[in-house]
């Protein structure tokens, strides 16, 4: 979960940023609107291109304070982006990455590494757990 920090705007309406990730915001007229649109938010930001390199800061474990609220990362994002962050930190490429985990075709590791699609079955977490031995499963 990341942090918002909700401003209210004089002339009414709402917008909200990111406390972890810079240029994340968003915007609405209410806020019960705002709560949707920073889970959206959120996703969007954090799904980053698959070519991309950039890894992006972990959350904070808590945060608190006036008008600061925890938003969800979407499961699939959150596991893609995780992936992605341990392949990049080990300083592997898609096809190494794909080879130490023993799978046989380049697509399915990809799977793991798209925000859309990943939803790794126990097994396949499992592998990851055996070639990384400081992969956290429970994150």
């Amino acid at each position: 979960k990341y942090h918002f920090k909700i401003h209210k705007e004089r002339s009414g309406g709402y917008w909200a940023e990111c406390i972890e990730l810079e240029g994340c915001r968003t915007q609405a007229d209410t806020r019960e609107e705002l709560e949707g649109n920073m889970v959206e938010a959120l996703k969007l930001y954090l799904s980053e291109p698959q070519d991309s390199k950039h890894i992006f800061p972990a959350p904070k474990k808590s945060l608190s304070g006036k008008n600061i609220v925890a938003v969800f990362a979407h499961p699939s994002v959150a596991m893609a982006n995780r992936i992605r962050e341990l392949r990049l930190k080990s300083k592997l490429t898609q096809v190494a990455m794909k080879d130490r985990l023993g799978m046989k075709n380049l697509s399915n590791y990809q799977r793991l590494e798209d925000p859309e699609r990943a939803n790794p079955e126990w097994q396949t977490l499992l592998l990851i757990k055996r070639a990384f031995p400081k992969f956290r499963v429970d994150d």
